[in-house]
Protein backbone atom coordinates (compact mmCIF):
# COMPACT_ATOMS: atom_id res chain seq x y z
CA UNK A 1 0.00 0.00 0.00
CA UNK A 2 1.41 3.40 -1.01
CA UNK A 3 2.20 5.90 1.69
CA UNK A 4 0.11 9.10 1.57
CA UNK A 5 1.84 11.96 -0.17
CA UNK A 6 2.94 14.88 1.95
CA UNK A 7 0.97 18.12 1.38
CA UNK A 8 2.94 20.55 -0.73
CA UNK A 9 3.23 24.25 -1.51
CA UNK A 10 5.37 26.14 -4.01
CA UNK A 11 8.09 28.73 -3.71
CA UNK A 12 10.54 30.26 -6.14
CA UNK A 13 13.89 28.65 -6.81
CA UNK A 14 15.47 31.90 -5.64
CA UNK A 15 13.65 31.64 -2.28
CA UNK A 16 14.76 28.04 -1.84
CA UNK A 17 18.36 29.07 -2.50
CA UNK A 18 18.23 31.93 0.02
CA UNK A 19 16.75 29.72 2.75
CA UNK A 20 19.92 27.64 2.68
CA UNK A 21 21.54 30.46 4.68
CA UNK A 22 19.14 30.00 7.59
CA UNK A 23 20.31 28.34 10.81
CA UNK A 24 18.02 26.75 13.41
CA UNK A 25 18.81 28.61 16.62
CA UNK A 26 15.57 29.67 18.37
CA UNK A 27 14.58 27.52 21.36
CA UNK A 28 11.30 27.62 23.26
CA UNK A 29 12.92 29.86 25.88
CA UNK A 30 14.08 32.31 23.20
CA UNK A 31 10.64 32.40 21.59
CA UNK A 32 8.80 33.33 24.80
CA UNK A 33 10.89 36.42 25.37
CA UNK A 34 11.14 37.22 21.66
CA UNK A 35 7.34 37.39 21.54
CA UNK A 36 7.20 39.50 24.71
CA UNK A 37 9.71 41.87 23.11
CA UNK A 38 7.50 42.11 20.01
CA UNK A 39 4.16 42.59 21.78
CA UNK A 40 5.07 44.70 24.82
CA UNK A 41 5.89 48.32 23.98
CA UNK A 42 6.30 50.63 26.98
CA UNK A 43 6.07 53.62 24.60
CA UNK A 44 2.32 53.02 24.37
CA UNK A 45 1.58 53.06 28.12
CA UNK A 46 1.33 56.83 28.41
CA UNK A 47 -0.76 57.15 25.27
CA UNK A 48 -3.25 54.57 26.54
CA UNK A 49 -3.41 56.01 30.07
CA UNK A 50 -4.02 59.52 28.67
CA UNK A 51 -7.58 58.38 27.91
CA UNK A 52 -8.27 58.06 31.64
CA UNK A 53 -9.51 55.17 33.76
CA UNK A 54 -11.68 53.93 30.92
CA UNK A 55 -8.48 52.89 29.14
CA UNK A 56 -7.86 50.25 31.81
CA UNK A 57 -11.39 48.89 31.35
CA UNK A 58 -11.11 48.57 27.59
CA UNK A 59 -7.62 47.07 27.85
CA UNK A 60 -8.98 44.41 30.18
CA UNK A 61 -11.94 43.75 27.87
CA UNK A 62 -9.68 43.38 24.84
CA UNK A 63 -7.42 40.95 26.71
CA UNK A 64 -10.35 38.53 26.69
CA UNK A 65 -12.09 39.53 23.45
CA UNK A 66 -8.99 39.98 21.28
CA UNK A 67 -5.67 38.92 22.83
CA UNK A 68 -6.94 35.51 23.99
CA UNK A 69 -8.71 34.35 20.78
CA UNK A 70 -5.92 35.89 18.68
CA UNK A 71 -3.32 33.87 20.59
CA UNK A 72 -5.30 30.64 20.17
CA UNK A 73 -5.67 31.21 16.42
CA UNK A 74 -1.96 31.95 15.97
CA UNK A 75 -1.00 28.93 18.10
CA UNK A 76 -2.68 26.65 15.58
CA UNK A 77 -1.46 28.21 12.35
CA UNK A 78 2.03 28.97 13.67
CA UNK A 79 2.66 25.39 14.76
CA UNK A 80 1.14 23.79 11.65
CA UNK A 81 2.55 25.98 8.86
CA UNK A 82 6.19 26.53 9.68
CA UNK A 83 7.74 28.05 6.57
CA UNK A 84 9.99 31.11 6.98
CA UNK A 85 8.06 34.35 6.52
CA UNK A 86 4.91 32.82 8.03
CA UNK A 87 2.32 35.62 7.55
CA UNK A 88 3.29 35.96 3.87
CA UNK A 89 3.06 32.21 3.30
CA UNK A 90 -0.34 31.87 4.98
CA UNK A 91 -1.95 34.55 2.82
CA UNK A 92 -0.16 33.28 -0.31
CA UNK A 93 -1.49 29.75 0.14
CA UNK A 94 -5.10 30.95 0.42
CA UNK A 95 -5.33 34.15 -1.64
CA UNK A 96 -2.35 34.12 -4.01
CA UNK A 97 1.00 35.86 -4.27
CA UNK A 98 -0.29 39.30 -5.24
CA UNK A 99 -2.47 39.73 -2.16
CA UNK A 100 0.17 38.13 0.02
CA UNK A 101 2.77 40.56 -1.32
CA UNK A 102 0.53 43.59 -0.81
CA UNK A 103 -0.37 42.45 2.68
CA UNK A 104 3.29 41.88 3.49
CA UNK A 105 4.19 45.45 2.56
CA UNK A 106 1.58 46.78 5.00
CA UNK A 107 2.87 44.37 7.63
CA UNK A 108 6.50 45.32 7.06
CA UNK A 109 6.20 49.09 6.60
CA UNK A 110 4.66 49.34 10.05
CA UNK A 111 8.09 48.78 11.55
CA UNK A 112 9.91 51.69 9.86
CA UNK A 113 6.88 53.90 10.56
CA UNK A 114 6.82 52.84 14.22
CA UNK A 115 10.57 53.03 14.79
CA UNK A 116 10.97 56.33 12.94
CA UNK A 117 7.72 57.68 14.38
CA UNK A 118 6.48 56.60 17.79
CA UNK A 119 9.64 55.02 19.17
CA UNK A 120 12.03 57.75 18.01
CA UNK A 121 9.74 60.50 19.31
CA UNK A 122 9.18 58.87 22.71
CA UNK A 123 12.90 58.10 22.96
CA UNK A 124 13.76 61.74 22.28
CA UNK A 125 11.28 62.88 24.92
CA UNK A 126 12.72 60.42 27.44
CA UNK A 127 16.25 61.71 26.82
CA UNK A 128 15.08 65.29 27.17
CA UNK A 129 13.17 64.52 30.33
CA UNK A 130 15.80 62.63 32.27
CA UNK A 131 19.20 63.24 30.73
CA UNK A 132 19.64 66.35 28.56
CA UNK A 133 17.13 68.57 26.80
CA UNK A 134 16.73 68.23 23.03
CA UNK A 135 14.95 71.09 21.28
CA UNK A 136 12.18 70.00 18.92
CA UNK A 137 13.17 70.49 15.28
CA UNK A 138 16.79 71.36 16.10
CA UNK A 139 19.97 69.62 14.98
CA UNK A 140 20.13 67.31 17.99
CA UNK A 141 16.51 66.30 17.47
CA UNK A 142 17.38 64.97 14.00
CA UNK A 143 20.68 63.52 15.23
CA UNK A 144 19.15 61.65 18.15
CA UNK A 145 16.41 60.12 16.02
CA UNK A 146 18.93 59.13 13.35
CA UNK A 147 21.19 57.39 15.89
CA UNK A 148 18.22 55.72 17.58
CA UNK A 149 16.92 54.33 14.29
CA UNK A 150 20.25 52.92 13.18
CA UNK A 151 20.99 51.40 16.59
CA UNK A 152 17.72 49.53 16.16
CA UNK A 153 18.58 48.45 12.62
CA UNK A 154 22.07 47.31 13.64
CA UNK A 155 20.54 45.07 16.30
CA UNK A 156 18.41 43.39 13.64
CA UNK A 157 21.37 42.83 11.30
CA UNK A 158 23.41 40.78 13.78
CA UNK A 159 23.44 37.00 13.28
CA UNK A 160 20.48 35.39 15.06
CA UNK A 161 22.82 33.21 17.10
CA UNK A 162 23.85 36.37 18.94
CA UNK A 163 21.04 38.73 17.97
CA UNK A 164 18.36 36.56 19.60
CA UNK A 165 19.67 37.70 22.98
CA UNK A 166 18.73 41.31 22.21
CA UNK A 167 14.95 40.73 22.38
CA UNK A 168 15.40 38.24 25.22
CA UNK A 169 17.34 40.62 27.45
CA UNK A 170 15.15 43.53 26.37
CA UNK A 171 11.98 41.66 27.30
CA UNK A 172 13.46 40.89 30.72
CA UNK A 173 14.31 44.57 31.12
CA UNK A 174 10.73 45.58 30.26
CA UNK A 175 9.30 43.18 32.82
CA UNK A 176 11.87 44.38 35.36
CA UNK A 177 10.97 48.04 34.86
CA UNK A 178 7.26 47.26 35.26
CA UNK A 179 7.92 45.35 38.50
CA UNK A 180 10.16 48.09 39.92
CA UNK A 181 7.57 50.73 38.99
CA UNK A 182 4.85 48.68 40.70
CA UNK A 183 6.86 48.31 43.91
CA UNK A 184 7.73 52.01 43.89
CA UNK A 185 4.12 53.09 43.40
CA UNK A 186 3.02 50.89 46.31
CA UNK A 187 5.65 52.53 48.53
CA UNK A 188 4.66 55.96 47.17
CA UNK A 189 1.01 55.30 47.94
CA UNK A 190 1.77 54.22 51.50
CA UNK A 191 3.80 57.38 52.11
CA UNK A 192 1.92 60.06 50.14
CA UNK A 193 -1.38 58.59 49.06
CA UNK A 194 -2.36 58.34 45.40
CA UNK A 195 -4.20 60.53 42.92
CA UNK A 196 -6.66 57.73 42.26
CA UNK A 197 -9.85 57.86 40.23
CA UNK A 198 -13.54 57.38 40.84
CA UNK A 199 -15.03 53.95 40.32
CA UNK A 200 -17.44 55.48 37.81
CA UNK A 201 -14.49 56.58 35.67
CA UNK A 202 -13.94 52.93 34.76
CA UNK A 203 -17.31 52.78 33.00
CA UNK A 204 -16.77 52.00 29.28
CA UNK A 205 -18.30 54.19 26.57
CA UNK A 206 -18.66 54.07 22.79
CA UNK A 207 -16.54 57.18 22.38
CA UNK A 208 -13.85 55.69 24.58
CA UNK A 209 -13.83 52.45 22.59
CA UNK A 210 -13.45 54.25 19.26
CA UNK A 211 -10.60 56.33 20.64
CA UNK A 212 -8.73 53.62 22.52
CA UNK A 213 -9.34 50.43 20.49
CA UNK A 214 -6.83 51.12 17.67
CA UNK A 215 -4.06 51.81 20.18
CA UNK A 216 -4.75 48.75 22.34
CA UNK A 217 -5.10 46.48 19.30
CA UNK A 218 -1.80 47.82 17.95
CA UNK A 219 -0.23 47.07 21.34
CA UNK A 220 -1.51 43.49 21.40
CA UNK A 221 -0.53 42.24 17.92
CA UNK A 222 2.66 40.29 17.31
CA UNK A 223 2.06 36.63 18.18
CA UNK A 224 2.76 35.67 14.56
CA UNK A 225 6.02 37.61 14.54
CA UNK A 226 8.15 34.66 15.60
CA UNK A 227 6.90 32.72 12.56
CA UNK A 228 8.70 35.26 10.40
CA UNK A 229 11.74 33.21 11.47
CA UNK A 230 9.95 29.83 11.54
CA UNK A 231 12.71 27.90 9.75
CA UNK A 232 15.19 29.21 12.31
CA UNK A 233 13.23 27.61 15.17
CA UNK A 234 14.46 24.32 16.62
CA UNK A 235 10.98 22.86 17.18
CA UNK A 236 8.16 25.21 16.06
CA UNK A 237 5.45 22.57 16.28
CA UNK A 238 6.07 22.22 20.01
CA UNK A 239 7.37 25.66 20.95
CA UNK A 240 5.00 28.02 19.08
CA UNK A 241 1.85 27.24 21.12
CA UNK A 242 3.75 27.18 24.41
CA UNK A 243 5.56 30.46 23.74
CA UNK A 244 2.31 32.19 22.73
CA UNK A 245 0.49 31.17 25.90
CA UNK A 246 3.35 32.22 28.19
CA UNK A 247 4.11 35.48 26.40
CA UNK A 248 0.40 36.33 26.27
CA UNK A 249 0.16 36.21 30.07
CA UNK A 250 3.29 38.34 30.42
CA UNK A 251 2.00 40.84 27.86
CA UNK A 252 -1.32 41.24 29.67
CA UNK A 253 0.57 41.88 32.93
CA UNK A 254 2.97 44.37 31.30
CA UNK A 255 0.12 46.48 29.91
CA UNK A 256 -2.58 46.29 32.57
CA UNK A 257 -0.23 46.89 35.52
CA UNK A 258 1.53 50.09 34.37
CA UNK A 259 -1.65 51.61 32.88
CA UNK A 260 -3.39 51.13 36.23
CA UNK A 261 -0.41 52.50 38.16
CA UNK A 262 -0.02 55.57 35.94
CA UNK A 263 -3.69 56.36 36.57
CA UNK A 264 -3.10 56.02 40.31
CA UNK A 265 -0.15 58.42 40.39
CA UNK A 266 -1.17 61.13 37.90
CA UNK A 267 -4.44 62.95 37.23
CA UNK A 268 -5.76 62.03 33.77
CA UNK A 269 -5.42 65.60 32.49
CA UNK A 270 -1.69 65.52 33.28
CA UNK A 271 -1.00 62.32 31.32
CA UNK A 272 0.40 62.78 27.81
CA UNK A 273 1.15 60.29 25.05
CA UNK A 274 4.79 61.30 24.92
CA UNK A 275 5.68 61.36 28.59
CA UNK A 276 2.81 59.83 30.58
CA UNK A 277 4.60 56.70 31.75
CA UNK A 278 7.83 58.48 32.62
CA UNK A 279 5.96 61.35 34.29
CA UNK A 280 4.37 58.81 36.63
CA UNK A 281 7.75 57.16 37.22
CA UNK A 282 9.33 60.52 38.11
CA UNK A 283 6.54 61.40 40.51
CA UNK A 284 6.71 58.02 42.27
CA UNK A 285 10.51 58.29 42.54
CA UNK A 286 10.06 61.26 44.89
CA UNK A 287 10.09 58.74 47.74
CA UNK A 288 13.81 58.21 47.08
CA UNK A 289 14.64 61.76 48.16
CA UNK A 290 17.96 63.11 46.86
CA UNK A 291 18.47 60.07 44.65
CA UNK A 292 15.30 60.83 42.66
CA UNK A 293 16.92 62.64 39.74
CA UNK A 294 19.76 60.14 39.34
CA UNK A 295 17.41 57.15 39.47
CA UNK A 296 15.03 58.83 37.07
CA UNK A 297 17.87 59.52 34.62
CA UNK A 298 18.94 55.87 34.76
CA UNK A 299 15.36 54.76 34.25
CA UNK A 300 15.00 57.04 31.22
CA UNK A 301 18.12 55.52 29.69
CA UNK A 302 16.88 51.98 30.32
CA UNK A 303 13.48 52.98 28.97
CA UNK A 304 15.12 54.14 25.72
CA UNK A 305 16.86 50.76 25.48
CA UNK A 306 13.48 49.00 25.77
CA UNK A 307 12.19 51.17 22.92
CA UNK A 308 15.13 50.20 20.72
CA UNK A 309 14.57 46.59 21.76
CA UNK A 310 10.92 46.70 20.69
CA UNK A 311 11.89 48.13 17.31
CA UNK A 312 14.71 45.62 16.82
CA UNK A 313 12.46 42.65 17.65
CA UNK A 314 9.84 43.79 15.13
CA UNK A 315 12.54 44.43 12.52
CA UNK A 316 13.90 40.92 13.02
CA UNK A 317 10.56 39.33 12.16
CA UNK A 318 9.08 41.93 9.79
CA UNK A 319 12.19 42.19 7.62
CA UNK A 320 12.31 38.41 7.31
CA UNK A 321 8.71 38.32 6.12
CA UNK A 322 9.52 41.01 3.54
CA UNK A 323 12.66 39.20 2.39
CA UNK A 324 10.77 35.93 1.91
CA UNK A 325 8.09 37.75 -0.11
CA UNK A 326 10.78 39.39 -2.24
CA UNK A 327 12.66 36.13 -2.77
CA UNK A 328 9.37 34.50 -3.81
CA UNK A 329 8.74 37.19 -6.45
CA UNK A 330 6.04 39.17 -4.63
CA UNK A 331 8.28 42.23 -4.09
CA UNK A 332 11.51 43.59 -5.56
CA UNK A 333 13.71 40.42 -5.70
CA UNK A 334 16.79 42.44 -4.75
CA UNK A 335 15.51 42.59 -1.17
CA UNK A 336 15.04 38.83 -0.93
CA UNK A 337 18.67 38.03 -0.22
CA UNK A 338 19.79 36.58 3.11
CA UNK A 339 23.41 37.29 4.04
CA UNK A 340 25.41 34.06 3.58
CA UNK A 341 27.36 34.55 6.82
CA UNK A 342 24.95 36.39 9.10
CA UNK A 343 21.84 34.56 7.91
CA UNK A 344 19.87 37.82 8.19
CA UNK A 345 17.98 39.76 5.47
CA UNK A 346 20.60 42.52 5.29
CA UNK A 347 19.13 44.34 2.30
CA UNK A 348 15.64 44.36 3.85
CA UNK A 349 17.17 45.60 7.12
CA UNK A 350 18.87 48.51 5.35
CA UNK A 351 15.68 49.33 3.45
CA UNK A 352 13.87 49.52 6.79
CA UNK A 353 16.50 51.87 8.15
CA UNK A 354 16.26 54.21 5.17
CA UNK A 355 12.43 54.18 5.29
CA UNK A 356 12.38 54.82 9.06
CA UNK A 357 14.82 57.73 8.75
CA UNK A 358 12.90 59.32 5.88
CA UNK A 359 9.58 58.93 7.70
CA UNK A 360 10.93 60.35 10.94
CA UNK A 361 12.46 63.40 9.26
CA UNK A 362 9.30 63.97 7.21
CA UNK A 363 7.18 63.85 10.37
CA UNK A 364 9.33 66.53 12.00
CA UNK A 365 9.43 68.69 8.90
CA UNK A 366 5.89 68.47 7.55
CA UNK A 367 3.76 68.32 10.67
CA UNK A 368 4.50 71.70 12.17
CA UNK A 369 1.89 71.43 14.88
CA UNK A 370 3.82 70.68 18.05
CA UNK A 371 5.58 67.49 19.09
CA UNK A 372 2.56 65.99 20.87
CA UNK A 373 0.33 66.34 17.82
CA UNK A 374 3.09 65.02 15.57
CA UNK A 375 3.56 61.99 17.80
CA UNK A 376 -0.12 61.07 17.73
CA UNK A 377 -0.38 61.34 13.94
CA UNK A 378 2.72 59.24 13.19
CA UNK A 379 1.50 56.68 15.71
CA UNK A 380 -1.90 56.51 13.98
CA UNK A 381 -0.22 55.90 10.61
CA UNK A 382 1.79 53.04 12.12
CA UNK A 383 -1.38 51.67 13.70
CA UNK A 384 -3.34 51.83 10.44
CA UNK A 385 -0.72 49.98 8.37
CA UNK A 386 -0.37 47.34 11.09
CA UNK A 387 -4.04 46.60 11.54
CA UNK A 388 -4.78 46.66 7.79
CA UNK A 389 -2.36 43.75 7.30
CA UNK A 390 -4.36 41.57 9.71
CA UNK A 391 -7.57 42.03 7.72
CA UNK A 392 -6.27 39.40 5.28
CA UNK A 393 -4.03 37.46 7.66
CA UNK A 394 -6.76 36.39 10.10
CA UNK A 395 -9.22 35.04 7.49
CA UNK A 396 -6.30 33.21 5.87
CA UNK A 397 -5.99 31.05 8.99
CA UNK A 398 -9.57 29.82 8.65
CA UNK A 399 -9.17 29.36 4.89
CA UNK A 400 -6.13 27.15 5.54
CA UNK A 401 -8.41 24.91 7.59
CA UNK A 402 -10.58 24.49 4.49
CA UNK A 403 -7.89 24.36 1.79
CA UNK A 404 -5.23 22.33 3.64
CA UNK A 405 -7.06 19.99 6.04
CA UNK A 406 -4.38 17.34 5.42
CA UNK A 407 -1.68 19.39 7.15
CA UNK A 408 -1.45 18.08 10.73
CA UNK A 409 -2.14 20.60 13.50
CA UNK A 410 0.10 19.90 16.54
CA UNK A 411 -2.25 22.28 18.34
CA UNK A 412 -5.84 22.60 17.17
CA UNK A 413 -8.39 25.22 18.18
CA UNK A 414 -11.49 23.19 19.03
CA UNK A 415 -11.81 19.45 19.58
CA UNK A 416 -13.74 18.96 16.32
CA UNK A 417 -15.30 20.94 13.52
CA UNK A 418 -14.46 24.49 12.46
CA UNK A 419 -16.98 26.47 14.50
CA UNK A 420 -14.65 27.69 17.25
CA UNK A 421 -11.98 28.66 14.73
CA UNK A 422 -14.49 30.48 12.51
CA UNK A 423 -15.99 32.35 15.46
CA UNK A 424 -12.56 33.39 16.75
CA UNK A 425 -11.44 34.57 13.31
CA UNK A 426 -14.63 36.60 12.82
CA UNK A 427 -14.22 38.21 16.25
CA UNK A 428 -10.59 39.23 15.87
CA UNK A 429 -11.11 40.33 12.25
CA UNK A 430 -13.96 42.56 13.40
CA UNK A 431 -11.65 44.26 15.88
CA UNK A 432 -8.88 44.95 13.34
CA UNK A 433 -11.38 46.29 10.79
CA UNK A 434 -12.81 48.61 13.45
CA UNK A 435 -9.33 49.67 14.52
CA UNK A 436 -8.16 50.23 10.93
CA UNK A 437 -11.15 52.42 10.08
CA UNK A 438 -10.93 54.56 13.20
CA UNK A 439 -7.18 54.97 12.71
CA UNK A 440 -7.46 56.10 9.09
CA UNK A 441 -10.70 58.05 9.44
CA UNK A 442 -10.90 59.17 13.07
CA UNK A 443 -14.17 60.80 14.09
CA UNK A 444 -16.31 59.36 11.30
CA UNK A 445 -17.87 56.59 13.41
CA UNK A 446 -18.28 58.99 16.32
CA UNK A 447 -20.39 61.29 14.17
CA UNK A 448 -22.31 58.31 12.78
CA UNK A 449 -23.22 57.35 16.34
CA UNK A 450 -24.24 60.92 17.15
CA UNK A 451 -21.20 61.61 19.37
CA UNK A 452 -19.50 64.99 19.52
CA UNK A 453 -16.07 65.03 17.86
CA UNK A 454 -13.90 68.11 17.36
CA UNK A 455 -11.14 67.07 14.93
CA UNK A 456 -8.81 70.03 15.52
CA UNK A 457 -9.21 69.72 19.27
CA UNK A 458 -8.29 66.02 19.13
CA UNK A 459 -5.44 66.18 16.62
CA UNK A 460 -4.11 69.71 16.67
CA UNK A 461 -4.66 70.08 12.90
CA UNK A 462 -7.44 70.09 10.35
CA UNK A 463 -8.95 66.87 9.04
CA UNK A 464 -7.79 67.80 5.52
CA UNK A 465 -4.15 68.03 6.65
CA UNK A 466 -4.41 64.83 8.65
CA UNK A 467 -5.97 62.83 5.81
CA UNK A 468 -3.54 64.25 3.25
CA UNK A 469 -0.62 62.89 5.25
CA UNK A 470 -2.35 59.61 6.16
CA UNK A 471 -3.98 58.69 2.84
CA UNK A 472 -0.96 59.96 0.94
CA UNK A 473 1.26 57.62 2.94
CA UNK A 474 -1.06 54.65 2.33
CA UNK A 475 -1.18 55.44 -1.41
CA UNK A 476 2.61 55.41 -1.58
CA UNK A 477 2.68 52.05 0.22
CA UNK A 478 0.24 50.48 -2.28
CA UNK A 479 2.13 51.92 -5.25
CA UNK A 480 5.45 50.54 -4.01
CA UNK A 481 3.84 47.14 -3.39
CA UNK A 482 2.42 46.95 -6.92
CA UNK A 483 5.71 48.00 -8.51
CA UNK A 484 7.54 45.44 -6.39
CA UNK A 485 5.17 42.68 -7.49
CA UNK A 486 5.59 43.55 -11.16
CA UNK A 487 9.39 43.48 -10.78
CA UNK A 488 9.21 39.92 -9.45
CA UNK A 489 7.55 38.45 -12.55
CA UNK A 490 10.64 36.57 -13.71
CA UNK A 491 11.31 35.13 -10.26
CA UNK A 492 7.71 33.86 -10.02
CA UNK A 493 8.11 31.97 -13.30
CA UNK A 494 10.64 29.55 -11.76
CA UNK A 495 8.92 27.63 -8.96
CA UNK A 496 9.66 24.47 -7.02
CA UNK A 497 7.46 22.30 -4.80
CA UNK A 498 8.15 22.13 -1.07
CA UNK A 499 6.53 19.76 1.46
CA UNK A 500 4.34 21.32 4.14
CA UNK A 501 4.56 18.32 6.45
CA UNK A 502 5.83 14.74 6.34
CA UNK A 503 3.18 12.01 5.97
CA UNK A 504 3.84 10.76 9.52
CA UNK A 505 3.64 14.19 11.16
CA UNK A 506 2.46 14.55 14.74
CA UNK A 507 -1.20 14.07 15.53
CA UNK A 508 -3.41 17.03 16.36
CA UNK A 509 -3.85 18.11 19.96
CA UNK A 510 -7.19 19.91 20.47
CA UNK A 511 -7.54 23.00 22.62
CA UNK A 512 -8.54 22.26 26.16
Amino acid sequence: MDKPKAPIATESTYAAEQKQHLVKTLSGFDMVFFTVAVIVGLDLIGQAASYGAEAFTWTLVLVFLFLLPYGLVMAEVGSAFTAEGGPYEWVKMTMGRFWAGLNTIFYWITNPFWVGGSLAFVGTEAWSSGISNISSGGFWDYAFKFLFIWLTISSAIISFKIGKWIPTLGAMLKIGLVVIFAITVIAYGIKNGVEGFKLGDLKPSSAGLLAIAPLILFSFVGFEGQNGAAEEMKDPKKDVPSSIFKSGLLAAFCYLTPIFLVLLVLPSEAITGLGGFLDAVKESYSIYGGAQDALYGITCFLFILTLANSGAAWMMCGDRVLAVAAADGAFFPYFGAFHPTLGTPLRANLLSGVAATAFSFAAIKLLNSGSAATFEVVLLIAISTTLISYILMFPAVYLLRRSHPDVPRPYRLGASGDGLMLGSVILITFWVVLGSWTAVFPGTLDRLLGLDYDFVDNWGMSMAKFETFTLGTLAVVVTVAVLGYVSGTKVRSDLVEVPLAPPDAAEEVPAS
